[in-house]
């Protein structure tokens, strides 16, 4: 005997477990997704159409001048070394994670003793604000008042005392050690796949009397090699978006020494005069985060196939 919806047969089973359609998506998504195409795809759209103009902050009057803003960009020395300073800040970022970072990755996955100082020092400011990090390095670094300056006066090192966000070589060679400092996020990405990956050959290794040095460089380090090209590739894009990092330290200064595609891009936007130029900037280097990404997430796709 067939049983009838009214008595909870499997009709009613049937309705209760079918699946939210394209209706039920609409409702709960369609908000998010029209207020993501405003905000994001209209201001995208408007950007590149300002970097085709010539005009003013004001958005008045604006003139089409075509690819002129492209050409000039390509030709302006200022912008050639603002991404010559991205690219090797970003050498410097990785090169520190790639020995530094993996070094105190393996510590902290084979349960060394001072991981807590590990992860405050190196992973907590991972979750901090950026801009609160360079503003701290920057009072710290203070020529006059600065509490690196006054702890070497007050032992006696007053020779060593620089002004360090004034001279041009010492201004880069802080903004150096504060990509440097900023490893968290390689360190987590390597502490997630040491946890996940096969011990067998370590366990080998360790019979056959391999010291702690042979495991790290034969055998934990070829292992992690797709971690290696994403830490690579999200250390680059991080590089393009280090605003916050030398806007708060040494503002692209002095004398433009620091001055990254960020900054550059910052100071023309906000100039009031070559707002188009500006936005030209902004377009290539999102071009540039768009492919860095891609190619970052084809590698992420990659290895999960590869697991």
């Amino acid at each position: 005997m067939r049983s009838s919806p009214a008595a909870g047969g499997p009709d009613v089973g049937r309705r209760l477990t079918r699946r939210p359609g394209i209706g039920a998506f609409a409702i709960f998504f369609g908000p998010l997704i029209a207020f993501y195409a405003v905000f994001y795809f209209f201001s995208v759209g408007f950007l590149i159409r300002t970097s085709f103009q010539k005009v003013s902050l004001s958005f008045r009057d604006a003139t089409n001048v075509g690819l002129e803003n492209y050409r000039l960009l390509i030709d302006d020395p200022r912008f050639i070394d603002a991404v010559r300073n991205n690219l090797v800040f970003a050498g410097v970022a990785i090169v520190a994670a790639m020995t530094i970072g993996f070094f105190i990755s393996v510590a902290l996955w084979s349960g060394v003793r001072g991981r807590a100082l590990l992860y405050a020092v190196f992973l907590l400011p991972t979750l901090m604000p950026i801009a609160l990090i360079a503003a701290v390095f920057r009072t710290m670094l203070e020529s006059r008042f600065g509490s690196i300056n006054e702890f070497l006066r007050g032992v006696g090192l007053d020779a060593l005392a620089q002004r360090w966000l004034i001279d041009p070589d010492l201004a880069y060679g802080v903004i150096m050690v504060m990509f440097v400092y900023l490893i968290g996020l390689p360190i987590l990405y390597y502490t997630s796949n040491l946890s996940i990956i096969n011990t067998s050959a370590l366990e080998s290794a360790v019979l056959d009397g391999a010291n702690p040095l042979r495991l790290m460089s034969q055998i934990l380090f070829p292992i992690m090699r797709n971690t290696h090209k994403t830490v690579t590739l999200s250390t680059v894009l991080m590089s393009f978006r280090a605003f916050d990092i030398v806007f708060f330290s040494t503002g692209g200064g002095p004398a433009g020494r620091t001055e990254i595609t960020g900054t550059y891009v910052y100071n023309y936007t906000t100039s009031g005069i070559k707002v188009g130029f500006g936005s030209a900037a902004a377009v290539l280097v999102l071009l540039v985060s768009l492919i860095v990404s891609a190619v970052q997430l084809r590698i992420y796709r990659s290895a999960g196939a590869q697991r």
